[in-house]
């Protein structure tokens, strides 16, 4: 008999168990973190990558019109490249920006690899941007 009502103890409390709500917010907010927090860092190097591009384009504009419009400041090829490096905001080298007079007037353009590397995986891209200022 004993063991018959031992039983029924051990069902009784897996039946209180499975009705016992105590920590399902824990467990749900785990379930959901991780999602949520891959989305928030995809969410914030989308905009880490729009930045940088922008700066680029910003900067081989700019250093476009400067070798057009002040040759003093921008009169070679080495000074138009330290001119867009500086005037991107964004630190890039001024070896990734390169200079050449071409049909269209002074042209500079650039190339900026970036590597992002989001949990579980990892890869390369190459930004890059062209303005040309007629001379």
């Amino acid at each position: 008999m004993k063991r018959i009502s031992g039983l029924f103890r051990f069902a009784a409390r897996r039946v209180d168990l499975v009705r016992d709500q105590n920590g399902n917010a824990a467990i749900e907010m785990a379930l959901l973190a991780t999602p949520l927090f891959l989305f928030v860092f995809a969410i914030v190097n989308a905009g880490r990558v729009m930045w940088l591009q922008n700066a680029l384009e910003t900067s081989v504009a700019q250093a476009a019109r400067c070798a057009t419009a002040n040759p003093s400041l921008c009169g070679t090829a080495s000074q138009i490249k330290a001119y867009a490096a500086g005037q991107s905001g964004a630190g890039f080298s001024d070896a990734i920006f390169s200079f050449a007079q071409t049909g269209c007037g002074n042209q500079v353009s650039a190339t900026y690899p970036l590597s992002l590397t989001p949990p579980f995986r990892s890869f390369s891209l190459s930004l890059t941007a062209r303005a040309c200022y007629p001379n």
